[in-house]
């Protein structure tokens, strides 16, 4: 069974709980997946937000795990398939599909989104659909990521803003 809609509207609902500042960027997709839950399909011809989800891997030093692509460094991310069940999951595969392991945890308290980032329409491969990505925060040590081409860098390297300010005002605890 794929990602519903509810689940989305909750992990959503239960983010904007802890970030009520980010209410307004949020708002296309809470009302799409409303609509949707309502009516039970979509009547938005391919206009709606799409959702993708990925993980943020950082390491007992505090760097995060990147692919390394034409001198910047970026986040693994995927749209749900489906056989995903929750957002964190589409994360876990990802990680998985891409960097080939699951040897990865959360810290107690952190289950939820670590952040939601909207790239506007435009902006993005999906034209003039808003693109909603879901990052959740899993650590890793880092001698057990085989190597490929990503690398564990400082924050400061990260290319999206708002993942690059919230990784650098979280604290990290060495594990």
């Amino acid at each position: 069974m794929p990602v519903e809609v509810g689940h989305i509207i909750r992990e959503l609902s239960n983010y904007l709980a802890e970030h009520p500042r980010e209410k307004m960027a949020m708002m296309p997709l809470y009302d799409a997946a409303r609509d949707h839950a309502q009516r039970r399909t979509c009547t938005h011809e391919g206009r709606c937000p799409v959702v993708v989800a990925g993980p943020i891997v950082m390491d007992e030093s505090g760097r995060v795990l990147a692919f390394q692509n034409e001198g910047r460094h970026l986040l693994f991310e995927n749209e749900p398939s489906a056989e995903d069940i929750t957002l964190s999951g589409v994360a876990l595969r990802v990680l998985e599909g891409t960097v080939g392991t699951r040897e990865v945890w959360t810290e107690p308290g952190s289950e939820g989104p670590f952040l939601v980032d909207v790239a506007p329409s435009g902006r993005t491969a999906f034209g003039p659909r808003i693109r909603v990505g879901f990052r959740y925060l899993f650590r890793a040590h880092s001698d057990l990521i085989p190597s490929g081409p990503w690398a564990w860098v400082d924050a400061k390297a990260i290319g999206i803003h708002a993942v690059r300010e919230r990784l650098l005002s979280h604290p990290v605890s060495a594990s």
